[in-house]
């Protein structure tokens, strides 16, 4: 066991819409990432995405609607649910993703991380 300062490890990122893995639980990754700008529209056939805003906001498209998250809130959005995450300034976001989560579904973009880095 071993604790883990979240500020520092967000301290070490210095891509957007790069996530990175900080701790792993049940088959799951928890994992950080500063985000600015817009994402691509995608889903997850197989698993939820839990979002967790730790600094900043976030806006998530869906279609028909927007919910934006301050910090200290959270939203999970159901698998299969086609979303797009839109960041207007540098906001630190938290992850909880089932390990074989792609990053950006079945969608290929210039911003899809294949492999996430353990930091």
């Amino acid at each position: 066991m071993k604790k883990v300062n979240i500020n520092e490890k967000f301290g070490l990122i210095k891509e957007l819409w790069t996530p990175k893995i900080i701790g792993e639980l049940n088959g799951q990754d928890v994992k950080i990432a500063k985000v600015k700008g817009e994402f691509v529209w995608h889903n997850h056939t197989d698993e939820d995405e839990l979002f967790l805003i730790v600094k900043g906001s976030l806006k998530i498209d869906f279609e028909g609607e927007s919910i934006r998250l301050n910090e200290g809130e959270m939203l999970v959005v159901p698998r299969g649910v086609e979303h797009k995450p839109v960041a207007e300034e540098e906001t630190w976001i938290l992850l909880f993703e089932p390990q074989n989560t792609k990053h950006t579904g079945e969608v290929k973009s210039d911003l899809t991380v294949d492999k996430f880095e353990k930091i």
